[in-house]
């Protein structure tokens, strides 16, 4: 049975992409740091679990670890940590700002590093949920908007770096997308992105051949703005 590693798996994207991998035969692991969200989903969907800060070296070493242990693999890996902080640059402490990067990028490099023996060994794939934030000018959202771009910028270096090992790598990058990080802008949930749209740019993009490579895809929401 192919495998997938979800952080973020326990709310929101992570949760929708975990569901539909789930639907689709895939043995999974979720991590996340709120553990009563985490257990609830973990045992939604019959998953392994590890409560998990992915600025913490150790723990997604660990992390990895365990799932390839527990699976024998991993064939997918999906990076859905995330933590967003509106402000303005003039506004912005240095803490909101790097917890912003330590999070968003800092950990989807660590849990990636970690995994890339064992993807390599499955010619697996590798999903960053990035944002449209990161590939266009969004006032109030700089810092966050800079974790993402540096995350795009990392999975384009990632698929390219992998190619001859069969590894493949998408960021994805979404406008507003129904979830409680994005509760601040006041758009009613039914008007944005839903997370199981996201869900399911994964699944298809799962199903091409594995000569066909999709760096970055974006998707915009109808409407005025992100």
């Amino acid at each position: 049975m192919p495998s997938a590693l979800v952080t973020g798996g326990s709310s929101g994207i992570g949760l929708a992409i975990g569901r539909m991998l789930r639907e689709d035969g895939f043995a999974l692991t979720l991590a996340a740091r709120n553990v009563e969200r985490l257990e609830a989903a973990a045992a939604e969907l019959d998953a392994a679990s590890l409560a998990v800060d992915v600025r913490d070296e150790e723990a997604c070493a660990g992390l990895v670890a365990a799932h390839v242990e527990r699976h024998g693999g991993l064939d997918v890996l999906v990076n859905c940590a995330g933590v967003g902080i509106a402000g303005r640059i003039g506004d912005m402490s240095a803490k909101q700002f790097d917890l912003q990067q330590s999070v968003n990028l800092r950990g989807a490099f660590l849990v990636t590093r970690e995994a890339l023996p064992a993807l390599r060994a499955a010619r697996g794939y590798v999903f960053n949920l990035a944002s449209i934030a990161g590939t266009i000018p969004t006032p109030g959202l700089a810092g966050y908007g800079a974790a993402k771009a540096a995350l795009i910028a990392l999975t384009r270096s990632l698929d390219r770096e992998e190619a001859r090992t069969g590894v493949r790598a998408t960021a994805i990058c979404p406008g507003f997308v129904d979830t409680p990080m994005a509760e601040w802008t006041g758009i009613p949930g039914q008007e944005m992105i839903q997370p199981e749209d996201c869900a399911e740019i994964v699944r298809a993009l799962l199903r091409l051949s594995p000569y066909a490579r999709v760096p970055v895809v974006v998707i915009e929401r109808a409407g005025e703005g992100v």
